[in-house]
């Protein structure tokens, strides 16, 4: 059998060359070429390693920081409250006191001015005998009508009055819707005394705004 004739390109003319370098050589030349190279990489990765390590560092030490910042506010807070806290403590005694105060006297009436207004009220012959009040406590309501349509009561005010003449209750009743607080009036009896002064008894009944409210507590 006859070799296939290897195709090979002839130059004329070239300058002529030769590898006279043995094997072993070629192999050292490239594998320090190769190890260069390596060592070029490993020394890029070292840079890269620690330049991402240098930044969490440094992200680390920013973040601890602003903990010893913020805890040295919390501290600061914590000792100013210590400071104040006997402050805080007669402020709130205050506020109960205001409050309770406030609760006991919220059904507070100034009966020497209200009696005064219905003295004014009343035709001059006509003198205030003997009053009973009856009031609601904090604790307490007050009892009030079972007739239906009737106003809200705070305090009732049960009055003996004297008149020299012939009472003229209807015009008084009407006289005394014009007091603060004013829910309804109804006489009672009327009688004739010895002396013939006329003896009329009379309910007037107030509701919650004749309360004075001195110490009602502000929203």
């Amino acid at each position: 059998m006859k070799r296939p004739l290897e195709n090979r390109e002839l130059i004329l003319g070239g300058e002529p060359r030769a590898d006279l370098l043995p094997p072993e050589l070629k192999a050292r030349r490239a594998g320090r070429a190769l190890h260069r190279a390596l060592t070029i990489a490993l020394v890029g990765i070292v840079v890269i390693m620690g330049a991402s390590i240098g930044s969490v560092s440094l992200k680390a030490a920013i973040n601890q920081n602003d903990l010893a910042a913020a805890k040295m506010r919390t501290d600061e807070i914590l000792m100013e409250t210590t400071t104040y806290a006997e402050v805080s403590q007669v402020q709130d005694q205050y506020n109960t006191t205001l409050a309770v105060r406030g609760l006991g006297l919220s059904t507070e009436v100034d009966w020497k001015s209200y009696l005064a207004d219905i003295r004014l009220i009343l035709p001059a012959d006509v003198n205030i005998g003997t009053v009973s009040v009856t009031t609601a406590s904090p604790w307490t309501a007050f009892a009030q009508s079972e007739v239906p349509l009737m106003q809200p009561r705070t305090a009732s005010l049960a009055l003996e009055l004297t008149s020299s003449g012939l009472p003229t209750v209807p015009q008084w009743l009407v006289g005394l819707r014009d007091l603060p607080g004013y829910a309804d009036a109804s006489p009672g009896s009327i009688s004739r005394s010895e002396d013939g002064s006329y003896v009329v008894s009379l309910a007037l009944n107030i509701n919650a705004s004749a309360l004075t409210n001195r110490f009602a507590v502000k929203e």
